[in-house]
């Protein structure tokens, strides 16, 4: 009966604006906390769907919530003088790098279909926006081996986008609750190379051909490309006082 309640707090009703949070940089505890509470906060009714964008400082490697064993190494790493963070997120899949990349979040609700298709549903703008810089991106089709390699990128099944030589650019994760979804991914733009293979190895890194592009010139194109394909305008609103308050509380409970 719980759950039930639950999920009937789930259903928000249709909005006509979403909130476009700006890009945020902040360590991966942080990051994560303000995701969780995002999903919540629209789960109970108490939050318009969201996009955002943010970066990871200092270097992090995000493990997926399932995600149980990783190389002792991990623990030890560093990067421009700093340790590298080892964080867990509130969704699935596997390890991820986050150093030199745009990480996006989206948090809904009311999508029909499967999870894939679902996924698919909310990666159109990522290949859209793409294709207003140019770049072409298709689907990943690797089955379900990927799950023996603890590296994200070292695979991409149907949730995930390549470039057309088969680097994968982008690697996506997510978590349901009821009929409320957090989606969130990594865009590959400019990684370390030996970082990347004190990571996973000589042999996970595959090499990027973009062409040369900002950060804020991918975000402007992955908000103009999110609003057409959701069909809803966005209210750029930071994130308030009382909402870090609340967010930092709960990353306290994590």
């Amino acid at each position: 009966m719980k759950m039930t309640r639950r999920c009937k707090l789930s259903l928000v009703q249709p909005k006509s604006k979403w909130r476009l949070i700006p890009l945020l940089t902040a360590s991966g505890r942080v990051q994560m906390a303000i995701d969780k509470w995002l999903l919540s906060q629209h789960q109970l009714g108490l939050h318009p769907p969201t996009l955002r964008f943010y970066t990871w400082s200092p270097a992090a490697i995000s493990l997926g919530y399932h995600q149980s064993k990783f190389p002792p190494h991990w623990q030890q790493l560093t990067w421009n003088g700093a340790p590298v963070d080892l964080v867990r997120r509130p969704t699935g899949g596997r390890a991820v790098l986050h150093q030199g990349d745009l990480t996006y979040a989206v948090v809904t609700s009311g999508l029909s279909g499967n999870r894939t298709q679902v996924y698919q549903q909310l990666c159109e703008f990522l290949i859209q926006g793409w294709q207003l810089l140019g770049v072409q991106l298709h689907y990943g089709d690797a089955g379900r081996g990927y799950i023996h390699n603890p590296n994200c990128f070292g695979t991409a099944t149907g949730a995930d986008l390549v470039l057309c030589n088969g680097s994968k650019l982008i690697g996506s994760a997510q978590l349901k609750r009821c009929q409320t979804i957090l989606q969130h991914g990594s865009i590959r733009l400019e990684p370390d190379v030996e970082l990347f293979k004190q990571v996973f190895g000589d042999e996970a890194f595959s090499p990027l051909h973009l062409p040369v592009v900002q950060v804020e010139q991918v975000i402007e194109a992955l908000t103009r490309a999110a609003s057409d394909r959701f069909g809803r305008q966005f209210e750029v609103e930071p994130l308030s006082a009382a909402e870090w308050e609340a967010i930092l509380a709960q990353q306290l409970e994590i």
